[in-house]
C-alpha cells in the first residue's frame, strides 16, 4: 500500500476520521476482543536463517502479466539464489471507485479469489507447487486493514466496517479513497478475515504472509491469526510496519524503513555514516538476536512513489544494497527489475512492463544473494555471526567485521567521490579472498570511489 503515514501517526488518525467507533487499536475493555488461543512461542522456521527475500510484481512482470508467464522466471531466481518470493496481493481487484484503469492491488474484492488478469486459482497454485520443486518458499501479501468498495462483505455485513456519525462506512485515510475501513470491533469479521488466510495455506500451501499496513490492525488479531496458521503449518510472517513490539508472537520480520530512509539521506549528503552506526545502536536496544529486519534499497511504494533507485541513491545504489545483505540480523529485498536495473518508476494502477533487457546487473545480485545465502557469518537468528565496527576516519566511508568461529567478512563501502586506501585488520596466519573476483586479498586494500570491497576468509 502506498506508504503516506508515519506509523506512529496511523492510529491517532484513524481516530480522527471514525469518532463512533473509538479507536480499532484502542478498544475498550468491554469490547476488546480476547480470542482463546493458545499461548505461543514463535518459532522462525530454519529455511529463513539465511533467506533473500523477492517481491513480485505480477501485473508488470512479464507482457502477459500472469502466475504462468512469471513461472517461468524461477529457474533464474533460483540460479540467483531467492529463496523467498513475496507476491504482492493476487487477489480480484474492487471496480468501485478504482483508481486508474486496473486499480490498486490493495483494494481486494474477494479474499479467496484470483484476480482473473493474473490466471486461475489452479494457476497459483502450480506457481507455488513450482518454487517448492526449487526449494523456495513463497508468502503472499495479506490486506487486512480494508477491502475494496465492492467486495461482498460491503452489502452483506455494513457493521464490519468503520462508519462515521452519520452510518457512512469510511476510508482508512482519504487518500485511499478506493478502499472501505474494517471495523476490528467486530468479532465475526476477525473470524472471517482468519479464515481467508487458512483459505490460501491450505488450497495453495503457502508458506507465509507479508501483512500489508500491520500497523493498523490490532496486534491481538495478528497473534491470534499466527496461531491458528501454525497449527497447519510453520509460517513466516512479515510486517509492514517497524518496531520490537510486531515480534512479540505475530511476525517474524519488520521492514527496516528507518535505515532505508538513512541511506537515502546518506546519498543526498544530508547525513554520515555516523547515523548508521546510531542505527543500530538502537536497534540492538531495542530488538532481540531473533527478530530478522528487512533491509532494501527500493519495493513496490519506493519505486512507484518516490523514484528509482538511481533518482534516491544514484551511483552509491550497490553500495547500500551490499549493507542491506551484510548488516547484522538483516534479511535484503530485491523488487521485480532491481536486478535489470529497473530506470522507470512504475505505473501503479496501469500496466507498465518491466524492461529485463539489462543483463549487466544480474551478475552482482546474484553474488550478493549467494553471499548472504552461503556465508555462516551472515545467518540470521540466535547463532548469527558477530559485528565489529572497523574505524576508517571517514565520514563517507563505512567498515565492518563479521565474524564467527572459522569465519570472517570484512566489509568496506566507499560513498564518497574519491578512492579510498587503508589497512584492512587481517590476521596474519589467514587466507584471504576479494569476493567478486576470487583473487587472494592483501591487507593493503584500494576501493574506487561509490565501490565497495568483500573481503572473506578462505572457507
Amino acid at each position: 500500500m502506498k506508504k503516506l503515514l508515519a506509523f506512529g501517526f496511523a492510529a491517532s488518525l484513524i481516530a480522527c476520521n471514525n469518532p463512533a467507533d473509538s479507536a480499532k487499536t484502542e478498544n475498550s475493555e468491554e469490547n476488546k476482543i480476547v480470542e482463546p488461543t493458545t499461548l505461543m512461542t514463535k518459532n522462525t522456521p530454519a529455511w529463513s536463517k539465511q533467506a533473500t527475500i523477492y517481491e513480485v510484481n505480477i501485473r508488470q512482470y512479464t507482457p502477459e502479466g500472469t502466475f504462468n508467464a512469471f513461472s517461468q522466471h524461477l529457474d533464474r531466481l533460483q540460479q540467483m539464489g531467492v529463496k523467498i518470493l513475496w507476491i504482492m496481493p493476487i487477489q480480484p481487484i474492487g471496480k468501485e471507485k478504482r483508481k486508474g484503469s486496473l486499480g490498486s492491488y490493495y483494494s481486494i474484492a474477494d479474499y479467496a479469489s484470483t484476480n482473473p488478469e493474473f490466471g486461475t486459482l489452479e494457476d497459483f497454485k502450480n506457481l507455488v507447487q513450482e518454487a517448492h520443486k526449487r526449494d523456495m518458499k513463497v508468502i503472499l501479501d495479506w490486506v487486512a486493514n480494508h477491502t475494496s468498495w465492492d467486495h461482498t462483505w460491503i452489502n452483506s455485513h455494513r457493521d464490519w466496517y468503520s462508519q462515521n456519525e452519520q452510518g457512512e462506512i469510511i476510508a482508512p485515510v482519504e487518500d485511499w479513497s478506493d478502499v472501505a475501513d474494517l471495523n476490528y470491533n467486530n468479532y465475526e469479521m476477525r473470524k472471517a478475515m482468519e479464515e481467508d488466510m487458512i483459505f490460501w495455506v491450505r488450497e495453495a500451501d503457502i508458506d507465509g504472509f507479508r501483512c500489508d499496513m500491520a500497523m493498523m490492525v490490532p496486534m491481538d488479531f495478528w497473534d491470534n491469526a499466527r496461531v491458528r496458521l501454525e497449527e497447519l503449518k510453520p509460517m513466516f510472517m512479515l510486517a509492514e510496519a517497524e518496531g520490537p513490539e510486531f515480534h512479540a508472537k505475530a511476525f517474524d520480520m519488520s521492514y527496516g524503513w528507518e535505515l532505508h530512509h538513512i541511506m537515502n539521506d546518506i546519498a543526498k549528503g544530508h547525513k554520515s555514516v555516523v547515523d548508521i552506526d546510531h542505527y543500530l545502536g538502537k536497534q540492538d536496544s531495542l530488538y532481540s538476536k531473533d527478530d530478522y529486519r528487512m533491509f532494501f534499497i527500493t519495493n513496490h511504494d519506493e519505486n512507484s512513489w518516490n523514484g528509482t533507485v538511481g533518482d534516491r541513491m544514484g551511483a552509491n545504489a550497490h553500495n547500500f544494497h551490499v549493507l542491506a545483505s551484510t548488516l547484522p540480523q538483516s534479511m535484503p529485498l530485491i523488487y521485480s527489475g532491481q536486478e535489470a536495473g529497473l530506470n522507470k518508476a512504475l505505473a501503479f494502477f496501469e500496466k507498465d512492463q518491466i524492461d529485463w533487457s539489462n543483463t549487466s546487473q544480474y551478475d552482482f545480485y546474484t553474488k550478493l544473494t549467494h553471499l548472504k545465502l552461503e556465508h555462516p557469518t551472515l545467518i540470521n537468528g540466535s547463532e548469527q555471526g558477530g559485528f565489529e565496527r572497523i574505524d576508517t576516519g571517514n565520514d563517507r566511508v563505512y567498515a565492518f567485521k563479521r565474524m564467527t568461529e572459522g569465519a570472517e567478512l570484512l566489509v568496506y563501502v566507499n560513498l564518497a567521490e574519491q578512492n579510498f586506501q587503508a589497512t584492512a585488520p587481517l590476521a596474519g596466519d589467514t587466507k584471504y579472498e576479494d569476493y567478486m573476483t576470487g583473487a587472494e586479498a592483501s591487507a593493503n586494500i584500494d576501493v574506487p570511489a561509490n565501490s565497495f570491497k568483500l573481503i572473506t576468509s578462505a572457507l
